[in-house]
């Protein structure tokens, strides 16, 4: 149930001991998003067994994130990144900052991800996060701006295509840019597949009713 780089992190500790924190960690990854709260008890378990290995801290990072825990997650994923020596969830980091009130310090993450080699859906979630905080402080027009890019056209489609487009189109309306917002909540309807989205509703209820 682990992914084999979890497995092979864990094999730094005794048998016995990489045995338990595995079932833990595989536990957590299997309650994350239905019961997050007991997915970081088991985390939790797992990091107090385990405190110096950086997978074990980076699960307890992203459970404590989905149980709403933010300053725990942002601890932990720091960790986490000291310890791998790798970019990290920067997206997930810079939205617990947001959440902690400290949007200036999401943005300040974003601009150190520009030296690094982060995957491309990773880099749109922290665009996304970027906008969000530069709304936070009232810098509506350059929420709208932060989004931009080449990925932004309604004729590509990635797998974050319908996340962009809705986030494009939710900061076009806080902008008041209401004619411009339809247009992309429609798009966002359009490239969400899996009906993740509000979009075609959000475009409804912005649209001139007669």
């Amino acid at each position: 149930m682990l992914d084999p780089d979890v497995k092979q992190e864990l094999r730094g500790l005794p048998k016995g001991l990489a045995e338990i924190v595995g079932r833990h960690l595989a536990a957590a990854g299997l309650l994350i998003d239905s019961e997050p709260e007991q997915a970081l008890e088991h985390a939790r378990y797992a990091r107090s067994k385990a405190a110096r290995v950086a997978v074990v801290r980076e699960a307890a990072g992203l459970t404590a994130y989905h149980a709403g825990e933010w300053a725990e997650a942002l601890s932990e994923l720091r960790a986490a990144r000291r310890m791998s020596h790798g970019a990290g969830h920067l997206a997930v980091m810079a939205d617990c900052e947001r959440a902690l009130g400290r949007p200036e310090r999401a943005i300040d993450l974003a601009r150190e991800a520009q030296g690094l080699s982060l995957s491309p859906e990773e880099a749109v979630e922290l665009r996304i996060v970027a906008a969000g905080a530069r709304r936070d402080m009232g810098e509506l027009d350059a929420a709208v701006v932060a989004l931009q890019g080449d990925d932004l056209d309604e004729k590509k489609r990635f797998p974050w295509s319908a996340r962009l487009f809705y986030a494009y189109a939710d900061n076009l309306e806080a902008a008041g840019r209401n004619e411009e917002a339809v247009k992309w909540f429609l798009n966002a309807a359009q490239a969400d597949d899996d009906n993740e989205t509000d979009a075609a509703e959000r475009a409804f209820d912005l649209s001139p009713q007669d």
